[in-house]
């Protein structure tokens, strides 16, 4: 790491999240709490000019070259700066058409090309690949509810990865072999974790304080002249694997697969090629139907109730998530919040009617929900069922 390098981490560390901390408590002590107009000028200059200082001493030094792991961890660095000052409107892209983080922008676009993701903070940065110095990681403020927020998050998304991990295994093996009840086993304790880890966010989470100063920082912003949205939770490939091996989705379907393009580049690279290589397959549902000839076979009554019962556990985590998280957290506390902000609630872009919809959708999907203007594999889940009765 360069010397200016572990400077600029250190204030990320240290100063950034102070001033972030300090500007939300001026926030909350208002009655319209989504208002950052005209409070704390001084914090809002001094977030500007320090990280501004620091990014135009990296861009000065250019590209030093020390491997993806030290670009990908500065990337987060500038792409939290960027993120924190269009959470206080220090930039706003309706007002702008080029970003006026001209330094960040160069330095983001650069670091972003040379390692094939988005310039920008990414879920990952916070999350999966945010290092620990001393037990405590990279956050934008010092706020226990933001702390709570990424630790079951980092969880919940660990555990989807050990359930894809899983499933990804049992490819090459196939649906007959031995070995593969036991890989079912480990994707269904995997989501029950995530079910778990998921319950305690919800149950512990304050909503005001999650709408008010966390989800802020996760905002679409401009870098350079383009708007790149917000940093989703289901940024990796773990999660969209486990929805195509099981054929809950599919790729060839133009509303996933436009999910999938817009998630690629906020993907690390390796997640970027599993998700390119789950595309390509074909799920264990056409396997177990296929296999029609041996629905009275040990092995496939015992595979196809354990298949069965992950494609359960992943349809309770996508209601548990939109029946929780984004209900409570998101749809709820826009209903009282003042009505020139409602342009600027949603971290993906879309007004929140449209984003409800879609999230709605794949939720029945992911779900197997019987609905006659999605396809869903309602019909084809209730004919395993009836196989192995």
């Amino acid at each position: 790491m360069s010397t200016h390098t572990a400077i600029f981490d250190r204030w990320i560390r240290s100063a950034f999240p102070q001033i972030n901390s300090e500007l939300e408590q001026l926030y909350w002590q208002q009655d319209d709490k989504a208002n950052v107009e005209g409070l704390g000028e001084p914090l809002k200059q001094q977030l500007k000019d320090e990280g501004n200082a620091l990014i135009s001493n990296l861009l000065a030094e250019g590209n030093t070259d020390e491997g993806f792991d030290s670009a990908f961890d500065l990337l987060g660095n500038v792409g939290l700066f960027m993120a924190a000052c269009r959470r206080h409107e220090i930039t706003e892209p309706s007002r702008e058409t080029t970003s006026p983080l001209v330094e960040a922008s160069a330095l983001a676009m650069h670091i972003g090309a040379s390692i094939g993701v988005t310039p920008r903070f990414a879920t990952a940065h916070l999350t999966t690949h945010n290092k620990a110095l001393n037990g405590t990681y990279k956050r934008f403020t010092n706020l226990p509810d933001e702390k709570l927020f990424i630790d079951y998050n980092t969880q919940g998304i660990l555990a989807y990865k050990r359930a894809s991990d899983a499933l990804l295994k049992i490819l090459p093996l196939g649906i007959s072999h031995p070995t593969c009840a036991e890989l079912l086993k480990v994707a269904k304790q995997a989501l029950i974790d995530v079910i778990e880890s998921n319950n305690a966010l919800y149950t512990q989470l304050d909503t005001e304080r999650f709408f008010n100063c966390v989800r802020p920082y996760y905002k679409p912003h401009r870098v350079g002249n383009e708007i790149y949205r917000g940093a989703n939770a289901g940024d990796f490939a773990g999660i969209n694997v486990i929805d195509m091996l099981l054929g809950l989705c599919n790729a060839n379907e133009p509303s996933y697969s436009q999910m999938l393009v817009d998630k690629f580049l906020y993907m690390m690279p390796e997640d970027q090629q599993i998700l390119r290589e789950a595309m390509r397959m074909q799920s264990f549902m056409d396997d177990f139907l296929q296999a029609q000839q041996y629905k009275d076979n040990d092995w496939f009554k015992y595979h196809a109730k354990l298949f069965i019962q992950v494609c359960k556990l992943h349809g309770d985590t996508a209601i548990g998530h939109h029946n929780q998280l984004v209900e409570k957290f998101i749809a709820q506390p826009s209903k009282q919040m003042q009505q020139q902000h409602m342009s600027k609630v949603t971290a993906s872009g879309p007004p929140l009617h449209v984003l409800l919809d879609s999230l709605e959708k794949l939720r029945d999907k992911r779900a197997s929900a019987k609905r006659d203007d999605i396809k869903t594999r309602y019909d084809d889940i209730n004919l395993l069922k009836q196989w192995i009765k």
